[in-house]
């Protein structure tokens, strides 16, 4: 098989071989070689390799009788072993201009593209593929046609503008582009210079019209510039973060210097190094990890001493603490829950048949909710241990809140951040005890709760738990 190693050479339009249909004779019968990665045009001087058996056989062959080959790219790149059915029907009839044996058992040829040639026929009983085929003769454009004077003026100065933005074209094919003006050839060689897909390169072979397809050409050019186009736009955003980040550091660099000489800010330095690294690990929303670094920022520029400082640091200890992506897996094997039921409660059979019931349903929902037991009973009968074995049951962590003569609801729902000791609430509070987002709490004595001046903390829960 062949494979391209390097690009279109320039030497493309140089007078290397004879002229297509001019004083050229294409035998009825040719072997094959099968190209996976490339279509190669006439006029077309590449070098490839040939690493497979029947490949290298047909290059032997060409080399003994008139060095001539069909060059047919393959429509499945993966298969070893190509048939007549794995080729596309055009090909191009190419001559072989050197070769050389590898050490390692590969053959480097250098071939030349001379024309265009239909496959009629695959024969491929011998040591290598043959092709019966029948050359393909151009229909030239007309010579006065305002269309393909147009098209022509498009397609150089798209490949100048590919080239602006960053192709891979080299000068001397730029100098070929503009002085060429036989509008097969500069198509040919446009579409040779683009990289493209085999798919869309070989539809380019497959047309022997040369106005339609300069034509396709250009649809192609134009395709490829809004790719540039985009692909340079993402560079320069990329570049210009990138200038940005390194200002940044420049900046906090001499920031740090001069807090050094003013023997400030050391130890305010670290703590926010370490609360930016624990922000990126822990894979807040995007609204909370925008706000806290909203904070952090605000919190670099503070004085160490200042009173509000330690405010912001303990509202950041507390943002920064919460397990905001680390979850326990459910365990919903109901056998096993019934299991651990029995193990820790004797009797009970009616609050257990229930407690298996609301497991089953959280089994059967693809995404279930939260779920809410309310267990009700004197004291003693085991209610608070009922909620550590269904956690364990479920494989969760268990938190217990006691609401028993709560009065205050900054107690459930948090304190303003302003206050002097300002705390969050008690259920944040558990969240972060328990080192998971999705721990069982139980709020035990909940009808304890008492309501006086400072508000109402039954109000509060019934927000919290909606």
């Amino acid at each position: 098989m062949s494979s391209i190693t390097n690009g279109n050479v320039a030497e493309e339009l140089e007078v290397a071989a004879v002229e297509a249909g001019q004083g050229l004779q294409v035998p009825e019968v040719l072997p094959i070689l099968p190209l996976r990665d490339i279509v190669i045009y006439p006029f077309m001087i590449v070098p490839l390799f040939v690493s497979r058996e029947k490949s290298i056989r047909a290059v032997d062959e060409a080399l003994g009788e008139n060095r001539m080959i069909l060059l047919v790219s393959q429509k499945d790149l993966d298969k070893e072993e190509p048939t007549g059915e794995d080729l596309y029907a055009t090909g191009t009839v190419a001559v072989i201009m050197r070769m050389l044996k590898l050490p390692d058992g590969r053959t480097r040829i250098l071939v030349q593209g001379l024309v265009r040639a239909r496959v009629e026929s695959v024969e491929e009983t011998g040591e290598h593929l043959k092709a019966r085929l029948t050359v393909i003769n151009e229909q030239p454009a007309p010579a006065a046609s305002l269309e393909v004077e147009a098209l022509i003026r498009n397609v150089r100065a798209s490949m100048e503008k590919a080239a602006n933005l960053g192709k891979n074209i080299s000068p001397e094919v730029m100098a070929i582009v503009a002085n060429l003006d036989d509008a097969g050839r500069l198509a040919d060689l446009a579409a040779s210079n683009l990289e493209l897909k085999v798919e869309d390169a070989q539809s380019v072979l497959d047309v022997a019209d040369t106005a339609v397809r300069l034509r396709r050409v250009n649809e192609l050019l134009n395709k490829e510039i809004e790719v540039l186009t985009v692909q340079q736009e993402i560079n320069t955003q990329a570049r210009a973060d990138i200038d940005r980040s390194q200002r940044e550091f420049y900046l906090r660099q001499q920031l740090k210097a001069i807090q050094s000489e003013l023997g400030e800010g050391n130890e305010l330095a670290e703590e926010i190094a370490q609360f930016r690294e624990k922000i990126e690990t822990a894979k807040m929303p995007k609204p909370a990890e925008e706000e806290t670094l909203r904070q952090l920022k605000k919190l670099e520029r503070m004085h160490p001493d200042a009173a509000e400082t330690a405010t912001l640091r303990n509202w950041m200890e507390i943002m920064t603490d919460l397990p905001w992506s680390k979850v326990s897996k459910d365990n919903l094997d109901l056998s096993k829950a019934e299991r651990i039921l029995d193990e820790d409660h004797y009797g009970l059979e009616k609050v257990k048949e229930r407690i298996i019931e609301a497991l089953a349903v959280r089994k059967l929902k693809e995404k279930p909710k939260g779920t809410i037991l309310c267990l009700v009973g004197p004291p003693g009968v085991g209610k608070t241990s009922l909620g550590r074995s269904i956690a364990r049951a479920l494989n969760r962590k268990f938190v217990r809140l006691s609401l028993g003569g709560v009065h205050d609801e900054a107690e459930v729902r948090g304190h303003r951040r302003t206050y002097v000791g300002a705390m969050p609430g008690r259920i944040i509070q558990s969240l972060q005890q328990a080192g998971t987002n999705n721990p069982l709490i139980m709020l035990d004595e909940i009808d304890k709760v008492g309501a006086d001046f400072r508000g109402d903390p039954s109000s509060a829960l019934l927000e919290v738990l909606d």
